[in-house]
């Protein structure tokens, strides 16, 4: 097997838990440092993680022997400390979105092509049963050629929940760069890269109310749009839309549904990993439901990196930055187009990555080449 691929983590807030519960006890991971601007909260989590130690991120860069940073920070850092990561000689692995501007997400890619390493971002989602499944019935032909989509996502914003919603409203924020990348990943996986897109947005409310913990009541500034419409192109000629709010209540469309010219497929919520993909196909009289076909069975967040971690020279990491530097610019387009009024024409592409092969738990959980 060989000794365990060693990673520090750079940013300890809410999503770290998730990611940490995966990797912890891996046998292709071993966490060997975390880092957060509260030193309280990094002695915390290290104390819960065998062999780590809690340090300054200066200090965690500057370990030789961490290979990936996985870098879990706010948005807004993103760019920042994947860019000191890259120039520190080690690969990254970044929570989404990859920056929160195009140019910054650029330079992250093109850095790390220079410095011979690998950079790889959340969402890893897609790679669960759900997206996989309903992909493996598109690329199977069950609803023959595909040609539109759409997806939405409605909620009534996160401060409702979150302790520290203020970066979902200020500058990098926004319902789109927040929960686009899980919708636009998968119609990348589903449907293929993105030619051009068209947007709308707009901001219902000028202030937000924390609604949980130690803040509540406290009133935040809204300085981003907080409702945007799009059409996304693809380039093998489908028409995709999209919808994600901070503004509505609640939706009854499904997360996402793919039409092609012999049927429908309805796919799962792709902030989750598996749910049930269902078909109408021409001559069906009712949907029916898809057995998993493909993709990380009951998989959790973190499954993206053992993933980068298995890839070789043979296939790509699948949750990649080739992907998520589109998946960026794709959605920054709907952001401008919504401003200057016009179709714009994107600038990158992305290959589909590789399929995920139906792959149990117990597999992706252990160290197993067949895997890989």
């Amino acid at each position: 097997m060989g000794d365990p691929h060693r990673v520090g983590v750079i940013g300890l807030g809410v999503i770290s838990r998730a990611y940490l519960d995966t990797l912890t006890d891996h046998p292709e991971i071993d966490i060997v440092a975390v880092a957060d601007l509260d030193a309280f909260r990094s002695a915390e989590v290290a104390a819960t993680i065998p062999g780590a130690e809690a340090m300054s991120v200066e200090r965690l860069l500057a370990r030789p022997d961490v290979q990936t940073v996985l870098n879990l920070t706010i948005p807004a850092a993103h760019a920042d400390i994947s860019l000191d990561t890259i120039d520190a000689g080690k690969n990254v692995y970044v929570e989404k979105p990859l920056a929160v501007t195009f140019p910054d997400g650029r330079s992250i890619i093109d850095r790390a092509a220079s410095a011979g390493v690998r950079v790889g971002c959340a969402p890893d989602t897609v790679l669960g049963t759900g997206t996989q499944t309903a992909r493996a019935a598109i690329d199977g032909g069950l609803i023959g050629r595909p040609m539109s989509a759409s997806a939405v996502m409605v909620t009534p914003g996160h401060e409702r929940w979150h302790p520290n919603p203020d970066f979902y409203y200020a500058p990098g924020g926004g319902p789109m760069l927040d929960m686009g990348p899980y919708y636009i990943s998968a119609l990348i996986h589903l449907l293929g890269p993105v030619r051009s897109v068209t947007g709308a947005a707009s901001r219902l409310r000028a202030e937000r109310v924390i609604g949980s913990g130690p803040r509540t009541g406290q009133r935040i500034p809204v300085g981003v749009d907080t409702h945007l419409t799009g059409v996304l192109e693809h380039a093998n000629g489908a028409l995709s839309t999209i919808t994600t709010s901070f503004d509505g209540v609640r939706t009854t469309a499904v997360p996402i549904e793919v039409h092609g010219e012999a049927g429908t497929l309805a796919v799962p919520d792709p902030n989750y990993f598996d749910g049930e993909v269902r078909l109408f196909a021409l001559g069906d009289t009712d949907w029916r439901a898809l057995e998993p076909q493909a993709g990380y069975a009951k998989a959790s967040r973190g499954i993206g990196l053992i993933d980068l971690v298995r890839a070789d020279d043979q296939r790509a990491p699948r949750a990649d930055g080739e992907v998520a530097l589109h998946v960026l610019e794709t959605m920054t387009s709907l952001l401008r187009s919504a401003t200057e009024g016009q179709r714009i024409e994107l600038t990158t592409t992305a290959q589909r990555p590789v399929p995920v092969p139906l792959t149990p738990l117990e597999d992706w959980q252990a160290y197993d080449p067949k895997t890989r």
